[in-house]
């Protein structure tokens, strides 16, 4: 007997439909087969599922069995078709499909005593149900409250495999999860830390918020223990709330690549994502033999943090200037070429040099010249060129540590960078995500006009620190953000004079 199960498999953060065909003979020898381009875990699935049902209290198929996945020119991956396989198996060998069996999406993964384990991509899962037109899903229970934030869909969460047959029997009905989207993103959308802890810093923290206000990419130069840590994390703080639509495509990412917390169905503050400097490629921007969403994509509409910038492999470093550029990641294979969304913040910190104190009043620096060039010579020119803000952090006072008073806070440096993000959207139109980082040499000619004053602080900068046509058009670029912090159409030579102060490294060439 033939019995068709839908079920899905991932390509990239996407879920694609994929149709479980389970046929069980009734002649031949007791023995079962994958097909449909299964990887290993897909084909090792089946004593799993044999196992499960024998535990379970059914009969697994005496005869021979034959297991589709189709399409047969995608490739599966992971134990998600646990779950439909088994059901497929039960229903071919009692003979009675349940009517109900076509309105679900179904995916899960099994253990040797029928409980149904989370998978990834529950939230891709729906968004599949919605764009085909399916009604419903049965997904793991841990999954239920991660799938139900996709409206129109009914999602039925099961905690085995006796469950899943219950309800698709109606023997014993499971009722749908249903999650209250806003009661749940307004709960989850509080942070922890808060820019008034951080002691001194003011100079700083302006350059956050212009930072945060344009969208620009930031680096932070300064010796260790001066809280260079700390203020990265704490940029998210300052950045707008994350609207819905935001926080939905930001979990999809996370829910496919298995990174949401149990119990956690959206992602409701803005992420910051630290990896550390051994970190490969694949782990930064994505890939892999079945390509998978790396570092860059989960940091999408938050923040990528690289702590010790020089100490990650040139060659990786490298592997950013295109999601810097284009705001995605595109990983071609000979067998598809996928794109991972990667809208985020950069926000880099090193040291002046290798030992740390470098123009440091209080500790000698023990470095030569030439190891501090070389040190520096490990990021190369193009990056720096793409990073916009490039800041010199220096160590806290005493004085500045013990006082009472706390700095400038979260609150109020928030009400600015929001103020000047509605001038930017006032001004871009219809133009979607774009910030003044994003303005291509168009919009920086229109947007950008400079007076008399401007045009010589600007000449003179270009002739003195040797800028690139690149770090041109990013320093007019930060100088539209600071007339918009201080609401004024104009950029005016001031505003020009403390852009072109962001590019410390060029500088000190």
């Amino acid at each position: 007997m033939l019995v068709k199960v839908r079920s899905m498999t991932l390509v990239g953060i996407d879920a694609a439909p994929c149709e479980v065909e389970v046929n069980v003979s009734s002649r031949g020898f007791a023995t079962a087969a994958i097909v449909g381009m299964p990887d290993a875990a897909v084909k090792e699935s089946l004593e799993r599922i044999r196992t499960a049902l024998i535990n379970c209290g059914y009969d697994e198929p005496s005869n021979r069995t034959l297991i589709n996945l189709a399409p047969a020119d995608i490739r599966k991956e992971g134990p998600l078709f646990d779950l439909p396989i088994a059901l497929g198996m039960l229903f071919a060998v009692s003979g009675a499909v349940p009517e109900s069996l076509s309105r679900y999406i179904i995916a899960g993964e099994l253990a040797l005593d029928g409980r149904v384990r989370p998978i990834r991509g529950a939230m891709s899962m729906t968004m599949l149900a919605q764009r085909e037109g399916i009604p419903a899903v049965i997904v793991p229970r841990e999954n239920a409250n991660e799938a139900a934030v996709v409206e129109g869909i009914e999602v039925i969460g099961v905690g085995s495999l006796t469950e899943a047959v219950g309800h698709l029997t109606d023997e014993c009905p499971i009722d749908p999860t249903n999650v209250d989207i806003q009661e749940v993103f307004t709960q989850a959308a509080r942070y922890d830390l808060d820019f008034a802890d951080v002691r001194g810093q003011e100079f700083c923290k302006r350059a956050m918020i212009i930072a945060a206000a344009g969208n620009h990419n930031m680096l932070m130069i300064g010796p260790p223990g001066a809280g260079k840590t700390l203020m990265a994390k704490c940029l998210p703080t300052i950045l707008p709330k994350l609207s819905l639509a935001e926080s939905l495509e930001t979990t999809r990412i996370w829910s496919a690549a298995g990174k949401l917390r149990p119990g956690e169905p959206l992602i409701a503050v803005r992420p910051v994502r630290t990896p550390h400097h051994s970190a490969s490629a694949p782990a930064l921007v994505g890939g892999g033999t079945i390509p998978q969403a790396g570092e860059v994509s989960l940091a999408h509409h938050g923040v990528l943090f690289l702590d010790e910038l020089p100490e990650f492999q040139r060659s990786i470093l490298e592997t950013l200037r295109q999601p810097l550029e284009d705001g995605a990641v595109t990983i071609a294979r000979s067998h598809s070429t996928i794109r991972f969304p990667a809208e985020f913040m950069l926000v880099a910190s090193m040291n002046p040099c290798p030992c740390g104190y470098l123009s440091d009043p209080r500790r000698p620096c023990k470095c030569s010249p030439i190891q501090v060039e070389k040190y520096r010579a490990r990021v190369s020119g193009p990056l720096i060129d793409r990073i916009d803000i490039h800041v010199t952090v220096t160590a806290v006072p005493y004085s500045e540590l013990r006082q009472e008073r706390s700095g400038t806070g979260s609150a109020t440096m928030r009400e600015q960078v929001v103020a000047a993000r509605e001038r930017q959207r006032a001004r871009f139109g219809d133009h979607k995500t774009m910030f003044n980082a994003r303005m291509g040499p168009r919009m920086v000619r229109q947007f950008c006009k400079l007076d008399d004053d401007g045009e010589m602080i600007l000449k003179q900068a270009m002739n003195e620190l040797g800028l690139s046509a690149r770090a041109h058009d990013k320093v007019l670029r930060v100088a539209r953000t600071i007339a918009d912090l201080e609401g004024s159409e104009r950029i005016r030579a001031e505003h020009v004079s403390e852009a072109v102060h962001y590019r410390q490294l060029d500088r000190q060439k």
